[in-house]
C-alpha cells in the first residue's frame, strides 16, 4: 500500500489560490535524502514531513533543493491535514517540534491560527546587487531579519509591478527577500511579495514565515498589534497577524486540492 501525500493550498479559502504545500504524515522518521527527493518530485515551494514525537509531531520542511528552518504555509497545511484526516481531534491543539523550536496551531472557526517566533528586521545597508536586482533604486527602508532581507517601497502599485532579475537576486546571501508597502486596497494594512531564488523558489505565493518579520515591522510603523496582510503574488494570499510578546500569531485558511500515494 502506498504512502498518502496530500496537497493543500494555504492562506486562501479557494482552490488554486494561496500557496500549495505537500504534506506527508509518516509513522516514523525517514532519512533526509529520501525527504529531499520527495520534495524535488513534488516540485512545490515546500513539502512537509511529520511523524509523532513527544506528544506532538516532528515537522520538517523541504523546498525542491534545500531544507528550511521555518515555513508558515506548510505548517498551516500540516495542521489542516492532521485535523482533516483524523490524526488529531477537531478541538485538539497541533504541536510541532521543529528547527525553529516548538510551534503550535489551533482551529478558530474556518481559520487556523499558528503561534510562531517573531523575527524582526534590523535596519541595514542593502547588500551589493540587491536593489539592482529588484530595480528599486530608492527604497524607503531596508532591513535584515534572521532569515531574509526586507525592502519597503513607496506604494502597493510598486510592489505589484516588481519584476526582479532572479539570476542576480540569487547571489544575495539570504534565504529570501520580501518587498512591502502600506496597502491602498481596502481591508488590508500592508502588501508584500517574497522572492527566494536562493532557496530554489523565484517567487513564493504566500509566505507565512515572512509575516514573522512583516508583522513587527508594520506593527511598529502603524501602531497596531492586529493587522491583515495581502501577499500580491499571482495566486494571492491573506495572512492575519497578531503581535504578542516575542511571538506572532499567524491566521490563515486552507483547502485540500489533491490526494495521492507515494508508491
Amino acid at each position: 500500500m502506498g504512502l498518502p501525500i496530500i496537497q493543500v493550498d494555504a492562506f486562501t479559502n479557494r482552490p488554486f489560490g494561496g500557496n500549495p504545500a505537500a504534506v506527508c504524515v509518516l509513522s516514523e522518521a525517514r532519512d533526509e535524502p529520501w525527504m529531499q527527493n520527495v520534495a524535488r518530485e513534488m516540485n512545490l515551494s515546500e513539502t512537509a514531513f511529520l511523524h509523532p514525537e513527544d506528544s506532538g509531531f516532528r515537522l520538517r520542511w523541504f523546498t525542491p533543493v534545500v531544507e528550511v528552518a521555518l515555513c508558515g504555509h506548510a505548517t498551516l497545511a500540516s495542521a489542516h491535514v492532521l485535523w482533516q484526516d483524523g490524526h488529531l481531534a477537531p478541538e485538539a491543539m497541533a504541536v510541532f517540534h521543529t528547527k525553529s523550536g516548538r510551534l503550535t496551531a489551533q482551529r478558530r472557526g474556518e481559520w487556523i491560527e499558528l503561534d510562531f517566533p517573531a523575527t524582526p528586521a534590523a535596519p541595514t545597508d542593502p547588500p551589493p546587487g540587491l536593489l539592482e536586482a529588484l530595480a528599486v533604486p530608492r527604497p524607503r527602508a531596508v532591513g535584515r531579519s534572521r532569515f531574509d532581507y526586507l525592502v519597503e517601497v513607496d506604494s502597493e502599485d510598486a510592489v505589484r509591478r516588481l519584476a526582479p532579475n532572479f539570476s542576480s537576486l540569487e547571489h544575495v546571501e539570504a534565504r529570501g527577500v520580501m518587498v512591502t508597502s502600506r496597502a491602498s486596497t481596502a481591508g488590508f494594512d500592508f502588501v508584500s511579495r517574497f522572492f527566494a531564488p536562493q532557496s530554489g523558489i523565484n517567487e513564493d505565493p504566500a509566505t507565512g514565515s515572512a509575516h514573522c518579520t512583516l508583522g513587527p515591522y508594520w506593527s511598529g510603523k502603524l501602531g497596531k498589534t492586529t493587522l491583515t496582510g495581502y501577499q500580491a503574488s499571482a495566486r494571492g494570499g491573506v495572512v492575519r497577524v497578531e503581535m504578542r510578546d516575542g511571538r506572532v500569531g499567524l491566521g490563515g485558511q486552507a483547502v485540500t486540492v489533491l490526494r495521492g500515494e507515494l508508491l
